[in-house]
């Protein structure tokens, strides 16, 4: 390299060719970098992009192989997860920028639903409590563990969904299937449908998000508001507070689905396993349960197990179902909401847990750090709800800014 004088060594720096990764900010000096909005590091967008998209789809070694293959490109498997991290980043500042949709025009019900979903993490970023728990099991010894079974291995995702769906009137026999084909009616698909997962944020701020996409719809709170919950109580909690804050007239239901479940649970206990007998009598309470009668169908739950004389273990789940029924009443007024064509089952969240989390972030063998986690569950949200292509146009965007801003305001100062 050529001797130069102290005072000639930023000029002749500046001539010299750029290799590798630059720290954001760093071309600031270099005006055509910022007219071609080049990013910090040596990546194109276009590369960048590609990456991101295969890191929502494959593990991080099928997006190293794929880029390979398919482009002339070349990532490693650590860059790969940075590109990702870095490519999620605006995903909050985008939602609440105020320029990503207008409120809907629309008086269909507006609905919300909320999980929660499992992923294997790394130890080092479990929550305090599971931490702990796991560092306890460590030293203590048992019997092998179940097929599937990851105690102490998990951090809870929060998964939420908004969306839109036409009033749609039913019966109860409708519902069970115990009518005639001709008085089926068509059920109306959900529309505008928003679907995302956080297992870095507190569930409280997850649902908060999830009540002001709500209000972004609706800012004159006109239409009518109906959440589906599963009977969480942590989760149903931070609902009922959220809902005086937001909301008051909001519609509280509880999801069908997981009825039913509690009452075959109970009908085990009665009849056995599989039995004509036991699917009989599952019907014959969800329907009176349809019918607005929850509470009687808890009682007389009671009152069948007492005259049958059940033992301890088979009583247990008949006890349980009446409970969950009788806590939960003022939520199973399922006659009102089918005449009223409300919801009445959380199908768009359960697909919501599966699609977001399952099929990607619970692959064999996978453990996620946190930040990669939180990535990849932002760009999958980001395809699931259609906004992928508009939220990378802003994500360039802001990319700019960052990198760019600093020498944008020295040139309109010269």
């Amino acid at each position: 390299m050529p001797q130069v004088k102290s005072g000639e060594k930023m000029a002749f720096a500046e001539r010299l060719p750029r290799k590798g990764y630059s720290a954001p900010g760093a071309r600031s000096r270099f005006p055509l970098d910022g007219e071609l909005n080049l990013p910090a590091d040596k990546y194109s967008h276009g590369l960048r992009l590609r990456a991101t998209e295969e890191a929502a789809l494959n593990s991080f070694d099928e997006v190293v192989a794929n880029i390979k293959k398919t482009t002339g490109g070349k990532v490693h498997k650590r860059q790969a997860e940075e590109v990702a991290v870095t490519a999620a980043q605006d995903f909050e500042a985008f939602y609440t920028s105020g320029d990503t949709k207008e409120p809907e025009q629309t008086s269909d019900i507006l609905v919300m639903s909320t999980d929660g979903k499992g992923i294997v993490m790394r130890k080092e970023d479990f929550r305090p409590v599971t931490r702990k728990a796991a560092e306890q099991a460590e030293h203590e010894t048992g019997a092998r563990l179940q097929p599937g079974e990851k105690p102490n291995r998990k951090r809870m995702a929060t998964v939420a969904a908004v969306y839109t769906i036409a009033s749609h009137e039913r019966t109860a026999e409708e519902i069970m299937g115990s009518c005639s084909d001709e008085e089926k009616s068509i059920r109306p698909k959900a529309a505008n449908k928003r679907v995302w997962a956080s297992v870095e944020q507190d569930p409280e701020n997850v649902i908060r998000a999830m009540f002001e996409e709500a209000l972004r719809r609706d800012p004159n709170r006109s239409r009518r508001w109906t959440i589906l919950v599963d009977g969480g109580e942590q989760q149903l909690k931070y609902i009922l507070a959220l809902i005086k804050c937001y909301r008051p007239a909001t519609i509280l239901i509880l999801d069908f689905i997981h009825v039913l479940e509690y009452i075959w649970k109970a009908a085990h206990g009665f009849f056995a396993v599989g039995s004509k007998e036991a699917r009989a009598w599952v019907a014959e309470q969800a329907l009176k349960i349809l019918k607005g009668k929850a509470g009687t169908v808890a009682v007389n739950m009671r009152r069948k197990a007492t005259r049958e004389q059940l033992g301890q273990t088979q009583r247990k789940p008949v006890d349980k179902c009446a409970d969950y029924l009788t806590k939960y009443l003022p939520m199973l007024e399922y006659d009102l909401y089918l005449s009223e064509g409300l919801p009445i089952a959380t199908g768009v969240i359960e697909g919501a847990c599966r699609h977001l989390i399952k099929d990607r972030m619970d692959l064999t063998g996978a453990r996620w750090r946190l930040k990669s986690a939180e990535a990849v569950l932002k760009i999958r949200s980001l395809r699931s709800s259609g906004d992928l292509k508009a939220y990378w146009d802003f994500h360039r965007t802001q990319e700019h800014q960052r990198n760019y801003s600093s020498h944008s305001t020295v040139a309109r100062a010269g």
